[in-house]
């Protein structure tokens, strides 16, 4: 098993445990630099506070980088590095003008690609990934070009 898998997988569980605990979720922000960075924050202020059904909630620590709804039913981290599994000549489809990179050992984990930074969104299995994707696709083209 490779580190980012683990990792990714402790940041999954932690998530699930955390979500039945409190209103506030535990997600480990990204640490994106210069034009990403500057990017990512815009995003955040332009993702909706409803997403499939459920309202944006708050996380710690506290990070512009970071968005959850539903109590971690959807996790959004921006600023993360490239998928680790993505070849040059996988083809990744588009959900309204937003190429998305779904790693099939990780179903329920979706990055934007061919942008100025990269975005993981986690849907868990309560909610529909192409509501999901088609909802976050207007203020991703927005705010990363």
């Amino acid at each position: 098993m490779s580190l980012r898998f683990a990792r990714w997988t402790g940041y999954a569980c932690a998530l699930l445990i955390l979500a039945g605990c409190s209103s506030t979720v535990r997600v480990d922000p990204p640490t994106p630099e210069g034009a990403a960075a500057a990017a990512c924050r815009t995003l955040g202020e332009r993702l909706p506070q409803r997403l499939d059904g459920v309202a944006r909630v708050e996380t710690t620590p506290a990070s512009p980088y970071v968005a959850v709804w539903g109590e971690a039913g959807i996790a959004l981290r921006c600023g993360v590095p490239r998928p680790a599994t993505m070849a040059a000549t996988d083809q990744v489809p588009e959900i309204d003008g937003v190429a998305w990179f779904s790693d099939p050992a990780r179903p329920l984990l979706f990055t934007s690609v061919g942008r100025e930074a990269y975005v993981e969104v986690t849907i868990s299995r309560q909610h529909t990934p192409e509501n999901v994707l088609v909802d976050l696709a207007a203020p991703i083209k927005a705010a990363l070009p």
